[in-house]
């Protein structure tokens, strides 16, 4: 039982083994034949064209915060409704409930976005 129990595993073993030999071998050899030449214009920073004005270390606007919240609030909420309501005839009373539980959830996580301002700043 024991010996069986590992014949089924080593396909898994084998491709894990060859996975790991051949990405050591591409950084080997790409760190061996690449060209190692660092210039100005490969060592400069790189930020949407333009050289960076500020450390990026500074603090945010929390309002990007917020409106990722608000993106995950109206983009979850239809990523799981669309399929709930196609479904909704088989899943019964716990499956309804448990939505109703997710959209008490997404209205709570909407009155906040909304409390802190977030849709003042689009």
């Amino acid at each position: 039982m024991n010996a069986l129990f590992f014949l089924e595993y080593n396909a898994i073993f084998i491709f894990l083994i060859i996975s790991l030999i051949i990405s050591c071998a591409f950084v080997i050899i790409s760190y061996l034949f690449a060209a190692q030449v660092g210039g100005t214009e490969k060592l400069s920073a790189y930020e949407c064209g333009f050289e960076p004005f500020e450390d990026a270390r500074n603090t945010f606007s929390i309002s990007t915060i917020i409106f990722a919240i608000m993106f995950i609030v109206f983009d979850i909420e239809a990523l799981y409704l669309i399929p709930w309501s196609i479904m909704f005839p088989y899943i019964g009373s716990f499956g309804f409930w448990i939505v109703i539980d997710f959209i008490i959830e997404l209205i709570i996580g909407y009155f906040y976005v909304w409390k802190k301002g977030a849709f003042d700043k689009i």
